[in-house]
């Protein structure tokens, strides 16, 4: 199962203890595969740097993620520009669609645009419905 993390999601699991981080640890253990671009990862460390202020802990998150076999690098050769409101968030859904993503995990209400589009299709689900999933 291919899903694609928002950077959002990726921090509130990776740096969080239960019940959250049964989606990190489900990544450990091949549960899912998490597709990423090199967008992606650049996007993740900022995040890190914006919410820590550590840049040894962004390297150490890129670093795992770089050598987990879970993890499936991307690329994306076509831009679909779905997300108006934020089009920084359509990196997420070039991924999603260049790998068959079963799902972009998100918090971010921006991502609710996806539904109008019939084709191709994007399923989108909350951090909270994604672990009901991984829990079962």
């Amino acid at each position: 199962m291919n899903i694609v993390l928002d950077s959002n999601v990726l921090l509130q699991v990776a740096f969080t203890q239960k019940p959250l981080r049964i989606v990190w640890d489900k990544l450990l253990e091949g549960a899912y595969t998490l597709c990423v671009t090199e967008d992606i990862l650049y996007e993740y460390q900022e995040k890190v740097l914006d919410c820590f202020h550590n840049e040894e802990l962004a390297n150490l998150l890129i670093d795992a993620l770089l050598n987990c076999i879970y993890v499936r690098r991307v690329e994306t050769y076509f831009r679909y520009n779905y997300i108006q409101a934020d089009k920084d968030d359509n990196k997420f859904v070039d991924c999603a669609l260049a790998c068959n993503a079963r799902y972009i995990v998100t918090e971010d209400k921006h991502f609710e645009e996806l539904k109008a589009i019939q084709f191709p299709r994007v399923e989108v689900i909350s951090l909270q419905e994604f672990v009901s999933i991984l829990k079962k």
